[in-house]
């Protein structure tokens, strides 16, 4: 349904590749002129199939039933997910044809999953008991560092070979990323007066999602100004989710919505075609349509991931609950839903 034959430039004809039809050993996929086998990228894709309504996952944690989260998550992929990977990323796609780009998912992974996450979060409501603290911050000081790691892969792995875009996508990673990191530090430390660990993983975190879409279209000097920008921009979406009551617990909204939001923006302005032929021109550059463009696609992604969304889960709950009920929240889903415990006594 992403890659193949265009039904209008919005989704593949699902029944062209079904089941892995006429992919054999020695096809190559189209889409790439190093040749890669189409094996090889169907599993890659299959790691942002996946990848991107985890991320939304964590925005609703404890609060929904898991025979709604089976629901919801094939129906994201169907109405969300995979028509936006078709338009943004395949040759016949109307919003790849119309000059948009997407490096590596900016608008295809953070951008919908973040403001999905920001429609659930809003349909499902706050948890009943809120932890007041991290669980465990040697894992996600663990958990930070294996994203960090696997985003080489998502980042410098979708220039889809190995060359100097790749080089400069897997520097451009780290670069914007250690920047977010530091500023989301220093604005702690300057706020709290006191330098705080989880403030610098997550501002990582949202300097990886803002360079994810312009991981290959930028110098490093724009990565690592993407990822002071990202970071201030996500911590006061941080902070404006707390001021409103969101409970997105893992702020998916905050840092990967925002992110993405952000680093499709700035590509708009900083993108230079020195650093990659095949990108575009940025505002700075000359490049003012396709900065309007990189605005409308990323309004649109975010509109749609948010209506859909909302009314999936209520079209959802209209079949079963979606919301867990209060004594098995209190009790722990792993428990109350699976009859598993987590944690041995």
């Amino acid at each position: 349904m992403c890659f193949g034959p265009s039904i209008h430039g919005i989704i593949c004809d699902p029944t062209y590749y079904a089941f892995l039809r006429g992919i054999t050993l020695d096809s190559m996929f189209s889409g790439n002129d190093a040749g890669i086998p189409p094996i090889v990228h169907i599993a890659y894709q299959m790691m942002f199939a996946i990848i991107t309504p985890a991320l939304i996952t964590g925005a609703f944690a404890i609060r929904v039933t898991f025979k709604a989260y089976f629901l919801f998550l094939t129906g994201w992929l169907i109405f969300v997910y995979f028509p936006f990977v078709h338009m943004t990323w395949s040759a016949g796609g109307i919003l790849a044809r119309w000059g948009v780009l997407d490096f590596a998912g900016g608008i295809v992974v953070h951008n919908t999953a973040g403001f999905a996450a920001l429609a659930a979060v809003l349909f499902v409501g706050r948890r009943r008991v809120t932890a007041a603290e991290p669980h465990n911050v040697p894992l996600v000081a663990l958990g930070t560092g294996l994203l960090w790691f696997g985003w080489y892969g998502f980042n410098a792995g979708s220039e889809l070979r190995v060359d100097a875009v790749t080089a400069s996508a897997f520097l451009n990673t780290d670069i914007a990323a250690s920047f977010a990191g530091i500023t989301w530090l220093l604005i702690e430390w300057f706020r709290h007066n006191q330098p705080k660990l989880v403030g610098l993983l997550t501002g990582s975190i949202a300097g990886l999602a803002a360079i994810t879409p312009a991981a290959g279209y930028v110098s490093p000097g724009s990565a690592a100004l993407i990822g002071m920008v990202a970071s201030l921009v996500c911590f006061s979406a941080v902070a404006l989710k707390n001021n409103r009551g969101w409970d997105d617990a893992l702020d998916v909204w905050g840092v990967h919505g925002v992110g993405g939001l952000v680093g499709t923006v700035l590509l708009g302005i900083v993108a230079s075609r020195s650093w990659n032929p095949s990108g575009a021109e940025g505002l700075l550059h000359g490049g003012t349509s396709f900065f309007f463009k990189q605005c409308v696609a990323v309004a649109v992604s975010g509109v749609w991931a948010f209506i859909c969304t909302y009314a999936m889960l209520w079209l959802i709950d209209r079949i079963t609950p979606v919301r867990v009920s209060s004594s098995v929240e209190e009790s722990g889903l792993d428990l109350g839903l699976h009859g598993e415990r987590a944690y041995g006594r």
